[in-house]
């Protein structure tokens, strides 16, 4: 079983740095080869001619975007770092043995079958965790009918519910937030360009380098948001199925509640 699990987090780990790295290793392959392009047929086509150094690489780019240029892309790599910090968190977190320990529900079968409210409620406080949450708060309510009792339960994992999805929402909002800061740089890269045509005719390099920023920026914020777009999804829906799964469970723990009376301690 832990081998299953440690190959399951292994896969996703690869998944993970492959949606990220991959995308950018496609960027800076496919600017290289049309460096090398662009290069050989200046050689080829001006051989007696020195040809121009022309920064445009993607440190060059980077480096040479001006101050608002250096902020644009510092915040999208915090970004992208944000991404990925809480990925791995909601990763981590939404887990069956996270939200619904197996121990857990072993005690609170034994203490319900004993007819132990005071014992079942200990346990929940025991282990901490959204479906001891929601027990306790069935427990808390066993005087007052399982009506009351079910109300609880349902309030209880609505909230559970929402204090799970507040924290999967930051991966949404770093996708979002992405593309929004690439479109910011691309709208630079274009104010520079045109503000080098308006001052008089440009060697195209300098054009090129501005464009080339703009592209750049562009292709960075789809490189954080889509991989943060799949996995919030691909995270949400497995968040889905559990919280499910506990509702049903829990639903099934409470049922001998119908008939137990709490005995006050000694």
């Amino acid at each position: 079983m832990k081998m299953k699990k440690m190959r399951k987090s292994v896969v996703a780990a690869m998944m993970l740095l492959g949606l990220v790295v991959a995308p950018v290793a496609a960027s800076i392959a496919l600017a290289d080869g049309e460096n090398q392009e662009q290069s050989q047929g200046a050689n080829a086509g001006e051989e007696n001619k020195p040809v121009k150094k022309t920064n445009d690489g993607f440190l060059d780019v980077v480096l040479g975007s001006g101050v608002l240029g250096a902020i644009l892309w510092a915040a999208l790599f915090l970004d992208g770092a944000a991404a990925i910090y809480f990925t791995v968190d909601c990763w981590v977190l939404i887990k069956p043995q996270k939200l619904m320990p197996q121990s857990l529900i072993n005690n609170v079968q034994g203490a319900v079958a004993e007819g132990d409210v005071m014992k079942a409620i200990k346990a929940c406080e025991a282990e901490p965790s959204p479906m001891s949450n929601v027990l306790a708060a069935a427990f808390q309510h066993v005087e007052d009918g399982y009506d009351v009792i079910q109300e609880s339960v349902n309030a209880a994992a609505d909230l559970e519910i929402e204090r799970i999805m507040q924290r999967l929402t930051w991966i949404s909002v770093c996708s979002n937030l992405a593309p929004s800061l690439g479109l910011l740089g691309t709208v630079q890269g274009m104010i520079m360009c045109f503000a080098k045509l308006a001052g008089g005719t440009p060697e195209v390099s300098e054009l090129a380098g501005s464009i080339s920023q703009a592209l750049w920026t562009t292709a960075g914020g789809l490189v954080v948001s889509i991989p943060s777009l799949t996995l919030f999804y691909s995270i949400r829906n497995n968040a889905n199925r559990l919280i499910l799964r506990m509702t049903a469970l829990t639903m099934e723990l409470i049922k001998p509640l119908r008939n137990v009376e709490v005995e006050p301690e000694a």
